[in-house]
């Protein structure tokens, strides 16, 4: 056995990217290395090269230049090989590092490559499973349906009758990926070692880009990935995901169920199956909502290809190999980044960026801020509901790369997952805004959370000092109300939740103000109707004065406004009906702020009582 041939069997046993072992493998074999240096170095140095005298001469500074240079950089990227596209990708989502010309060209990468021979792939997964073709698959087609960076798919049928897409990695790509990673990893190190270019730690998001890859080509977690998917959206009868057949998937071979649909981004296909292309989008844009915020682990890659519209009015996912997490801590940061951007508190949103992992705490915030105002304040003049997010993301990216902003790698891949789907949203609807089509959800976590730090985020929202914004409670309600799967009666507890909470004190002494005024009226009427009784020569004219001045000031005020607003606002819910208010007055009963309410209710109605007496008694009548 040769050395070379002993380093590709290393290399394929490689379950796990471990940047020591790689190391170890080739550094033995400094032929294989430096074959594979002529073969990727040369052409990078060529392109450079070019770069470098074309910004010496003046040459790119020409816009037009520059976008030439960056789509030819991309399509280099693509005759380099897998690991290349792959890094490619990964660069496509750090403005920190990459100028935003070039990010415009990365972020259009695509991952396609043409297919490998039929027989080797036949071959490939025979060895993979252990046992001939004929033993499992009743039918499989030798030409594969589709191919990309990391394998192909092929369509067959199981000895069980089911149909399949059987997808089968490359021959020798973890050999190639792990070869490409390790020649990265130095220039990485030399870089960072020599060279003061970037912020960002280059041979860290080298090892991420290893550790995601290693993930990708292991199709057992990308089987594992479909099954947990599919469980955390079994209750989404709107959402499809295939059934993975495990006795027919390895870690170089998947199996599983054929699925017939169309592209969402075939509008006319789409249309043809009887479906609304709008209402394929809602349901995608919730469902990436819900994997962001809620159960926190989502589809990083979701391309046409990956999505379809199915005859039944479902979506459907396909392709778990690239998926990502975001702690719980980080999704409740997300959702006050958004309360900060609405409510334009700039000084809290870069706050909210150290908190996230975009800056560190060291960093002078003074800067930044009047950058964000700069980028976030056009648009928020427009309303969030026509914010253009990929304009923001843009003019935001060249607020990262001029500051030192770090982005974390689930952000960015958030960020291309977000940028994708408007991508595929904007084929079926030119006007189509993420941020508008999103920022119901956001009211529903808003109003339904009952997590305390977004509770202190919805109080932010509601107050400005100390007056409540009711046109920001009608616009939350309002907008939450347009999810389908709202629950209401959540939404009613939570309202009454905030207004027993500490956040609601200034609201409750609204309402008792209200409801002293209301009983102090009641109170006086009562006295009008009993000083009228009396003969005139007894009458107070004191009494009738106050009465008459009352119902001036009663005609200018609304009525016990707190309890009003809000119901006015709760009546507009679809399916509202009273019986959800008053099945709720027992609980409010024995809350022990509605008796401390009650307390202050009788004592402002007895002072205001006992202050009209003395001045009706002294006569005074103003």
């Amino acid at each position: 056995m040769t050395k070379e041939l002993g380093d590709f069997i290393e290399a394929a046993g490689l379950l796990q990217y471990d940047p020591a072992a790689i190391s170890k493998i080739y550094k033995g074999n400094p032929l294989r290395l430096i074959k594979r240096l002529w073969q990727t170095l040369i052409p990078i140095g060529q392109f450079l090269i070019v770069i470098l005298m074309e910004n010496i001469f003046g040459i790119l500074k020409d816009i037009n230049r520059k976008k030439k240079r960056a789509k030819e950089f991309t399509e280099l990227l693509v005759k380099l090989g897998p690991a290349f596209i792959k890094a490619g990708q990964a660069l496509s989502t750090r403005p920190d590092i990459i100028p935003p010309i070039v990010l415009e060209e990365l972020s259009q990468l695509q991952d396609q490559l043409p297919g490998f021979e039929g027989e080797l792939a036949l071959a490939c997964i025979e060895e993979d499973l252990g046992m001939p073709i004929k033993t499992i698959f009743a039918e499989l087609e030798k030409e594969p349906i589709s191919a990309a960076s990391l394998g192909q798919v092929h369509k067959g049928k199981l000895k069980t009758g089911e149909k399949v897409a059987v997808k089968v990695q490359r021959p020798g790509l973890r050999e190639q990926i792990t070869l490409d990673l390790y020649i990265v990893r130095n220039i990485a190190i030399w870089i960072k070692q020599n060279l003061n270019l970037v912020r960002s730690d280059l041979v860290a998001l080298v090892d991420e880009l290893g550790k995601r890859i290693f993930e990708e080509m292991d199709y057992l977690n990308e089987a594992s990935n479909a099954e947990r998917f599919r469980e955390l959206h079994k209750h989404n009868k709107n959402i499809c995901v295939p059934v993975i057949f495990k006795e027919a998937t390895s870690r170089r071979v998947l199996t599983m169920e054929w699925i017939d649909g169309v592209k969402l981004t075939n509008m006319a296909a789409v249309k043809n199956l009887g479906i609304n292309p709008d209402e394929m989008i809602n349901i995608g844009v919730n469902c990436s909502l819900e994997q962001l915020l809620e159960h926190g682990f989502f589809h990083a890659d979701p391309h046409p290809g990956n999505l379809l519209a199915l005859k039944d009015g479902r979506l459907c996912y396909l392709d778990f190999g690239m998926m990502s997490e975001v702690n719980k801590e980080s999704r409740t940061g997300l959702i006050q980044a958004v309360v900060h951007l609405v409510n334009r508190n700039f000084n809290r949103l870069s706050e909210d960026f150290v908190e996230l992992g975009f800056l560190k705490e060291e960093v002078n915030l003074d800067p930044i801020i009047p950058a964000f105002e700069v980028v976030f304040t056009q648009a928020l003049d427009m309303g969030v509901e026509r914010m253009d997010f990929k304009s923001v993301t843009d003019d935001l990216s060249g607020v990262m790369y001029k500051f030192p902003f770090q982005v974390p790698p689930y952000f960015a891949l958030i960020i291309r997952s977000l940028i994708t789907l408007e991508g595929i949203a904007l084929s079926v609807d030119p006007n189509f805004k993420i941020l508008g089509a999103a920022y119901p959800y956001f009211a529903r976590r808003l109003m339904e959370d009952p997590n305390p730090q977004l509770r202190e985020s919805l109080k932010e929202m509601l107050f400005e000092g100390s007056i409540f914004r009711w046109t920001m409670l009608e616009d939350l309600i309002s907008n939450a109300s347009t999810q389908k799967n709202l629950d209401l009666e959540n939404i009613i507890d939570q309202v009454i939740n905030f207004l027993f909470s500490p956040n609601g004190a200034m609201l409750r002494k609204q309402l008792v103000e209200a409801i002293v005024k209301k009983l102090d009226q009641v109170g006086l009427n009562t006295m009008q109707k009993l000083n009228k009784t009396l003969p005139k020569g007894l009458q107070s004219n004191g009494i009738k004065k106050q009465y008459e001045k009352s119902i001036q000031i009663n005609e200018s005020l609304i009525e016990l406004k707190p309890i009003k607003e809000v119901v006015n606002i709760v009546k507009k819910l679809p399916d509202f009906k009273i019986t959800l208010i008053i099945k709720r007055l027992p609980r409010l009963l024995v809350e022990p702020n509605t008796r401390k309410m009650g307390v202050e209710v009788a004592k402002g109605v007895a002072e205001k009582g006992i202050i009209r007496f003395v001045r009706v008694a002294a006569g005074v009548n103003e």
